[in-house]
Formats: structure tokens, C-alpha cells, sequence
């Protein structure tokens, strides 16, 4: 089968979509293309979205750039990132830290910046203060009551955003990325918490009540109940959601798309569920080269392999570039906004039942901006995991058995 591509100068083209439809014709921009063109179908069919992002997107402010308004549109059911993505999230909404991020050179001296107290990310620079005062913060919410328990990491972070938004209110400044995902109960994972300064100040709370210097700390990270809880939406998106069906899409590489791609072999291969599918859509962006050897790198073919993408779809339905994401996400998710604000147009002349007779991905496109709101139905989407994994136990108890050799 042969696929024309049909070339359209750039002065002809009116829209974001159809210059990426026409203007991006071979090499990397194919690729671009390619992925451009598989999130708009797995939008149109309505897929719920997980996104995986790694990097400081939060400390460079791609957050509010382009994350957070790919969130609002309703499309995403959860988030896997990193802890340090959370912890500097806060920067901004600090006490006496007004627009605390400035821009400093990459090849700049170092060891000046240093003498002067300010650290580097990138392209990216603040105080040192500003990370001890977010210390302070952190430390502070968590010897408040509400935290002196387990619970997941999920649920750490939803009340986090909480914190950050009460911050962000009362010093006037824009919401982030947490706060938002709290408002819009979007669930945000993070698979290597203790890889980051939020767990690094619980550690040291820890450290202080070990060493008697605080009465009673008792916070606690339940890892099982939040890679459980992640099973349980993955089960809802294959057999509840109106789809049937999950896309994701990956940018960067890491524990975060590992954490994205695992609950597949986790629902399948370890609790034996049967039935169970892997993503119908993956798209990924990532800067390792496929042959590196490592998860970050590795296609959706290879995913395949695990169970993780669906095997019947990948070859139609998924596509990995090797790219740095900053360089792609504002066009592609301006592009995809761009695209439903033409079907809310259409639907707002003609009424949404007729948008979607003369365009079907209009109604995946138009879905309610208030999204799946997952965190809020977590105990009830375990409850059916946990009926699921009942039922299954003659398969579960067989599967704990092994002739382990004799030391």
C-alpha cells in the first residue's frame, strides 16, 4: 500500500494542521507528521490519553506554555512524571520568589554562578534560596495532621496541589501543573519517588524523629496501592471507558514511561487477568537513540513484544521520533486545539449532533473539558479490580509456587 503525501506550499496552508499534513513531507518531519496524525485519530475516536512526561518541564515553565493547556482539554486520564517535576512546581507560588526563573546561558561559567548562589537547569536559573524556602514549605505541610498516615503517592500530590494552589492564589500568580491536576482530579504518578526533594524532605522529617528531634512523624508512601490503583484506570479505559480502548502518549524516556507502559503486564502477566490489552495508541517523542539498548529508547514495536501495545494496531497506530519534545509540543498541541476550536465552531453553528455527522472526530475532539476525573473514583475502580483479581484465584495461587533451590 502506498501512501501519497500530498505537498502543499506554505503559503497555502491556513491552518497549523494542514501545514503539518502537507508541508512535512519526508526525514524528521515525517516522523512529526506521523505522530501529529495518530493523536488526532486516537482524539477523533474519543481514546482517553495517559501522558508520560520526563524533563524539567516545570522548572523551564512548559508547564503553563503547553501542559497545562493540553490538560484542560478534558482528553488526558492520568499523568506519570517525575518527583522533581513536582517539587519545583512550587517555585513559582513561593513566599518573597516573584517570577523566580530567569534564563542564563548554556555554555555561561559555571563555577560564577556558583559564587553567586544560583543554580542551573539547562537554560534555567534560580536562587539557591529559592530551593531552601521550598524545603521549608514542604516540610511544613508535611508535619500537618492530614499526612501523619500512609497513603499513595497520588494522593500525596493531590493534596500537594492543594498547598501549591493556595500559595498560588494568595501571591497572585498563574496556576501549575499540580494545582491544576488537583482542580480537574487528574491522578499523577510518580514510579521512582524517592529519586527527588519532595521525598528528600519526608526523609529528613524521618531523619529528625529517628534522631529525637521531633515527637511523631509518620508519613509513609503506600507504592502498592498506587501501582494498584494505576492497574485499576488502566482496567477502566479497556473494558469501562466509552472507548474501549487507552492511547498514551510519551515524552521523554525513564521510569515515567516505563510507569505509563506497565500496568498492561501488571493487569495480564502478573495478576492473570484475561482480556487484558495493551495501548491501541502510542505515540512517543524521546532524544535516546533506539540503539542504546534502553527503555527510553525502545519503539512501540519493541512494547509489543511485552504485551505493553496492542499487537494488531502498532503498525498503523503507534510511531516514536527521536527528538527533543520543547522543540515539538507547542505546535503540535496548538495544532490540536486549533482543530477543536473549528469543530466547537461547527457545533456552535449547526448544533454538535450535525458537527459530528460531517466529522465523526468531532465528537472525541469535543468531549467535556472537565475530564474523566479519575482520582475522585479510585477507591470505586479498585474495588472492580480487586472483584477481578478474586475471581481469578485459582490462576493467582498457582502463580506463587516455585521450587526454590535449597541453600
Amino acid at each position: 500500500m502506498k501512501n501519497s503525501v500530498q505537498v502543499r506550499r506554505v503559503d497555502e496552508c491556513d491552518t497549523l494542521d494542514e501545514l503539518i499534513r502537507h508541508a512535512f513531507p519526508a526525514f524528521g518531519g515525517a516522523f512529526f507528521r506521523r505522530i501529529y496524525t495518530i493523536l488526532d485519530r486516537a482524539i477523533g475516536m474519543g481514546c482517553p490519553l495517559t501522558l508520560a512526561v520526563s524533563g524539567p518541564v516545570t522548572v523551564s515553565g512548559q508547564h503553563q506554555a503547553w501542559l497545562i493547556p493540553l490538560l484542560e482539554t478534558g482528553w488526558i486520564a492520568y499523568l506519570s512524571t517525575t518527583d522533581a517535576v513536582c517539587y519545583h512546581d512550587g517555585h513559582r507560588s513561593l513566599n518573597a520568589h516573584r517570577d523566580p526563573v530567569f534564563e542564563v546561558p548554556i555554555w555561561g561559567d559555571d563555577g560564577a554562578l556558583r559564587d553567586d548562589g544560583t543554580i542551573r537547569v539547562t537554560d534555567m536559573a534560580f536562587a539557591e534560596e529559592v530551593l531552601l524556602d521550598q524545603d521549608k514549605f514542604l516540610a511544613a505541610m508535611l508535619m500537618r495532621p492530614e499526612f501523619q498516615r500512609s497513603m499513595t503517592g497520588t494522593e500525596l500530590r493531590y493534596r500537594l496541589g492543594e498547598f501549591y494552589e493556595q500559595q498560588e492564589r494568595s501571591n497572585g500568580v498563574a496556576p501549575g501543573l499540580l494545582s491544576t491536576c488537583r482542580r480537574m482530579s487528574i491522578p499523577v504518578f510518580v514510579g521512582a519517588p524517592a529519586d527527588g526533594s519532595v521525598f528528600l524532605n519526608s526523609m529528613k522529617l524521618w531523619a529528625m524523629k529517628r534522631a529525637g528531634l521531633l515527637d511523631s512523624y509518620k508519613f509513609d508512601l503506600d507504592m502498592h496501592a498506587e501501582v494498584y490503583e494505576a492497574c485499576a484506570y488502566h482496567r477502566w479505559g479497556l473494558f469501562e471507558s466509552e472507548a474501549r480502548s487507552l492511547a498514551t502518549l510519551i515524552l521523554g524516556g525513564g521510569v515515567p514511561k516505563n510507569y505509563n507502559l506497565q500496568p498492561e503486564p501488571a493487569l495480564g502477566q502478573v495478576l492473570g487477568l484475561p482480556h487484558v490489552r495493551g495501548y491501541h495508541f502510542d505515540v512517543q517523542i524521546v532524544t535516546a537513540p533506539v540503539t542504546d539498548g534502553s527503555l527510553s529508547s525502545c519503539p512501540p514495536g519493541e512494547a509489543v513484544t511485552w504485551g505493553k501495545v496492542d499487537k494488531d494496531s502498532y503498525q498503523q497506530t503507534t510511531e516514536s521520533m527521536q527528538a527533543d519534545y520543547s522543540m515539538l509540543m507547542p505546535f503540535l498541541v496548538k495544532a490540536l486545539l486549533e482543530n477543536r476550536k473549528r469543530y466547537e465552531d461547527e457545533a456552535a453553528r449547526t448544533g454538535e449532533e450535525a458537527a459530528i455527522e460531517k466529522d465523526a472526530r468531532a465528537r472525541g475532539y469535543l468531549r467535556p473539558r472537565a475530564g474523566y476525573r479519575l482520582f475522585e473514583q479510585r477507591e470505586e475502580l479498585c474495588s472492580r479490580l480487586t472483584a477481578d483479581v478474586k475471581a481469578n484465584r485459582e490462576w493467582l495461587l498457582e502463580s506463587v509456587e516455585y521450587a526454590l533451590a535449597k541453600g
